[in-house]
């Protein structure tokens, strides 16, 4: 298919992260440098606000604002939790022909990525000439066929920097500390708490992930041996824990509330953290026990970013723009690691990206299901980047005078 002249159009979906603005204006800027792109619009509220179209005129917006949009976290055109099906995506189609829409962006998760391959679909059928480009994000980290997906590093910071921050205080007071963290299918988020550790004794000291079975009696055995070997337990939980059946343990006490995609509500109330917080208390008989759930805090905080993940999510941005207009190509952008540490971006099928998640490997996770393995702190850790140093005093201990050892 030849190059055709046209407009852009860009949109967000799904759930916002640090850098998904980066994302943003990396494909603006880059689209602003081809000739046979006349105006360059966003969509607000994702394919919502492409069917109404809500539309703004990127074309117009200065370098200045663009740049300071880039580095404010959550999503600048707002977002969607809409879900399209067939009929969804040709209003879409309808509105990107009414507006001679030549280029579309759509930078969300594995669903955005679905939304991509049928409106590719849909443009073969028809003849109209749309290069669709699927820009990756998700905290989650777990789109196929990329290494990583941008949203994922600075959420991870944000995780392994609040559980340092939980290791020292509870090294302070201590006692058992529980913290949730998102993850309904896969435990990326929950796994980088693993680079709160700096001593031997440094919490999490216990790590649940989605992808092992959790069961009651385990947990409190893994609380009760920890608490014995260093008087104190912190405890990182992803919300989508299973039990042996592969039901969620949420699910048994949530009342069965569902969202808009139908799932299951997790760990919104902060009921599984006050039930993991009361078996301990219950049956261990430990009484200074506490218990977190992050929310929504690590997806968008304020200042708690990785620099390589704000790069990273800056060039998918501008590789869509490359790919879609420069090599008149559809697809989505990925992230393939090089050598230790360095990236480079391929272009992926749609159908190969869409619907389907991963989960973390079998080698990313302890035989006994409740830590993480260095393989997967290897992974991690330059997607993160620097974290805050974390020290101890060292000095002498004093020899006792009036309360001598017998």
């Amino acid at each position: 298919m030849s190059i055709v002249p046209g407009k852009v159009l860009i949109a967000q979906g799904g759930g916002p992260t640090a850098v998904i603005n980066q994302s943003l204006v990396g494909a603006v800027l880059e689209a602003r440098k081809f000739p046979q792109v006349s105006r360059i619009y966003g969509a607000e509220h994702g394919v919502r606000g492409i069917v109404g179209e809500e539309f703004l005129d990127l074309t117009e917006a200065t370098t200045h604002n663009l740049e300071a949009v880039a580095r404010t976290p959550s999503s600048g055109l707002l977002s969607t939790r809409d879900k399209p099906d067939l009929e969804y995506c040709r209003e879409v189609f309808k509105v990107c022909q009414a507006h001679d829409i030549r280029y579309l962006f759509y930078i969300g998760g594995n669903d955005s990525a679905d939304t991509c391959r049928i409106l590719h679909e849909e443009s073969g059928k028809t003849g109209y000439s749309l290069r669709v480009i699927h820009i990756p994000k998700t905290i989650d980290n777990d789109l196929k066929v990329t290494d990583h997906c941008p949203g994922y590093g600075s959420a991870a910071k944000f995780v392994a920097q609040s559980f340092a921050g939980a290791n020292l205080d509870n090294r302070s007071l201590p006692g058992v500390y529980i913290a949730v963290v998102m993850g309904r299918h896969a435990g990326f988020l929950t796994a980088a708490s693993c680079l709160a550790r700096k001593y031997p004794d440094d919490g999490p000291h216990l790590i649940y992930l989605p992808e092992r079975a959790f069961t009651k009696d385990q947990f409190l055995g893994d609380v009760k041996r920890v608490s014995e070997q260093y008087g104190r337990c912190i405890v990182a939980v992803s919300e989508g824990i299973v039990g042996p059946s592969g039901k969620p343990i949420a699910a048994e006490f949530t009342g069965g509330e569902k969202d808009s995609h139908g799932n299951v509500q997790l760990s919104g109330t902060g009921a599984l953290g006050d039930l993991l917080g009361d078996w301990v208390k219950k049956e261990l008989g430990i009484k200074r026990v506490r218990s977190d759930t992050f929310g929504y805090l690590q997806r968008s905080f304020l200042g708690c970013v990785s620099e390589v993940d704000q790069r990273e999510a800056r060039e998918v941005g501008e590789k869509a723009a490359q790919y879609g207009i420069g090599h008149n190509r559809d697809g989505s952008v990925a992230i393939r690691r090089v050598g230790d540490y360095a990236v480079e971006y391929f272009l992926a099928r749609l159908e190969d990206v869409a619907r389907e998640a991963v989960e973390m490997k079998d080698e990313f996770i302890n035989a006994e299901g409740n830590q993480v393995t260095e393989a997967f702190a290897r992974y991690v850790r330059p997607l993160v980047g620097d974290l805050p140093p974390m020290e101890r005093i060292s000095a002498p201990r004093v020899a006792k005078v009036l309360k001598k050892s017998a």
